[in-house]
Order: structure tokens, then sequence, then C-alpha cells
């Protein structure tokens, strides 16, 4: 009997601390939904109207520039040269490039008969906007005089696209040096579909949070519950009866970042009995935002951090205060 309060009490104590950091609210990109992608007027919108975290992705130039990307090349959706052309899809992968041709590319008009460009129709073009380094988001930060907020930095590394970037040691090493010389160590938590890059962090820098990034539906799958994919570092849930929480606790996370789709009530809650933070992706509409905080979850990443604002406002959620900055 002794032994099963003991249990039950830390079970308690377990999912307090895993909450005790309040909620998250991150800007997807920067906040792309209301100004171009990953680029320092959309971090900079983001810093001034006050979010706890900015959520970024990056890659790394061919010669050793990190720099804040989503795609793992240049974006044919994004992507303009000085002729004002949209580059030709697939894009060059930046492992293939110096920063100062990527330099070169105009990243602050979506191309405008794309399927990119219907799905965000409110976002403000900012013409002759370039993909920054991350070493510029940290200075943005430190303009800002912002101290509190976070960094969540997705490494881009596809699995089965192993050329186009560097190999997943070689990549941590070189953005894990660049944050440590930036001092942002305590700041930042590094996030993934690609498990070994995470793997690797945890090695490195293990007071480092790490953010395991999960999506179950659509050709787009990274992770199975019956087995091992190529996304998941040699680990499978099939090994933890099925259970996603269960095989990122044994990986050694700290936070499951699922597509929001796919969580439920019951496995939040075992998420957080397991001391994870549960952290969901990518939440735009106002009535799923407010499912998502009532279903109990530690955070959402948002297109619209100001819809978000409004919506953790109603819900009695201590918002984030902003640091005015210009890009």
């Amino acid at each position: 009997m002794l032994s099963r309060i003991v249990t039950i009490l830390t079970v308690i104590l377990v999912s307090f601390a895993g909450n005790a950091m309040g909620f998250d609210l991150e800007a997807h990109r920067g906040g792309r939904a209301l100004l171009p992608e990953n680029t320092l007027p959309a971090f900079a919108n983001a810093l001034s109207m006050g979010v706890d975290t900015l959520e970024l992705d990056v890659g790394i130039t061919a010669d050793g520039e990190v720099v804040v990307s989503h795609e793992r090349g240049l974006n044919p959706d994004l992507a303009r040269d000085a002729n004002g052309a949209y580059v030709a899809p697939p894009g060059t992968p930046f492992v293939k490039l110096q920063f100062a041709e990527v330099r070169a590319y105009d990243v602050g008009q979506i191309r405008p008969d794309g399927p990119y460009a219907r799905q965000f129709p409110d976002q403000r073009a900012v013409p002759g906007t370039r993909i920054p380094s991350l070493s510029e988001l940290f200075a943005l930060v430190r303009k800002s005089s912002n101290t509190r907020v976070r960094f969540n930095i997705e490494t881009k590394i596809d699995p089965n696209q192993p050329d186009e970037t560097l190999d997943p040691q070689t990549f941590v090493t070189k953005l894990l040096g660049l944050i440590e010389v930036e001092n942002f160590s305590d700041r930042v938590m590094i996030q993934s579909f690609d498990w070994r890059t995470l793997q690797l962090v945890q090695q490195r820098t293990p007071k480092m949070p790490t953010v395991y990034l999960t999506l179950q539906r659509g050709s787009g799958q990274t992770v199975a519950l019956d087995k091992a994919t190529n996304w998941m570092a040699g680990f499978s849930a099939a090994d933890h009866a099925g259970s996603l929480p269960r095989t990122i606790k044994a990986a050694g996370g700290t936070v499951w970042s699922p597509y929001f789709g796919d969580v439920t009530a019951a496995l939040i809650a075992e998420a957080h009995a397991l001391g994870l933070r549960v952290v969901v992706w990518t939440v735009n509409k106002r009535e799923d935002m407010a499912r998502m905080i009532e279903l109990g979850v530690d955070g959402v990443i948002s297109d619209r951090p100001d819809l978000l604002r409004q919506v953790a406002g109603e819900k009695q959620i201590a918002l984030p205060p902003g640091t005015p900055v210009e890009p």
C-alpha cells in the first residue's frame, strides 16, 4: 500500500514539474501568417508583440554558416534572384552554396500563383528581405533587450536525403558550437523529426532540452507505433507498448512535439506522468487553440502568434511581455 502511495505521489510531482515552466507560446517560423517566414522582420514582429519562444529552422551552407530556413535549400516559393525570378524547383541545397550566394536571393514575398500564397493570403510582403544567419537572429534578440525569450531550433535533416545536408554529427557540432560562442546555450532547445540529431545533442550538451517532433499520418509520416522508422534513430514504439511518450522518454527526450491532430487527453496525461512536456504544432485556428489548451498541452506552436495570444489570454494564461525592436 505504501509503495502505491509513493508511486502516485511521484507521478503527481513529476506532472507538476513538467508544467512548472508555464505555458509556452511559440511563433512558428517567426509567425509566417503575418510576415515572411524565418526572417528578421518576422522575428522582430514576434518579439515586439510578445512570445515565449521563437520557433525556427536551420541549415548549414558549404562554407559553414548556420542559416535560418525551413527548407534544406532555396525555396522555389520564396527565393527570387536579382532579376526577380523565382528559383526553379527543387532549389539548390544550402550545403552546395556559399553564404554569399544564399544572400543574393530575396525571400520577402511569396510566389503569388502558388498554393503557399493561398495558404497565407494576409502575409505582409517585405521585398528585399534576405535569408538570415542564426548569428543575426541572436543579434536581433540582443538588440531587443529581451532576456527571457527562448529559441526552439529545428535541425533540417532528412535521413532519406543524406546528400542535401551535412551528416548529423557535423551538423550538430557546428550548430552547438555557434550557440555556445553566442552564449545562448541556456535559452535554446533543439527539435527535430530526425531523432539522430537529438541523440547527438543529448550526448554533447545533456542540459539542453531536446524536442522530439512526430507526425503519425499521411505521406509525411515520421513515426510508427509498431516499428522503427528511418526518423527514429533506432528506437521503436513496439518496444514500449506502442507508446510514443514512453519511446521518447526512453530516448532521453524532454519535450514531445506532435502534430496537434495526433494528440488526445489520454496521451497528454501519459506524457506528463513520464515528466515530458507536450508542445503541439502547428495550430492556427481559434477553436483548435482553445481545444489544445483545454486538453492540457504545455505549449502551442502557431503561425498566428497574435491570435494565440488572444486565446491564451481568454484562458487566463499569463502573456509574455513584448520587447519592441526593428529588424
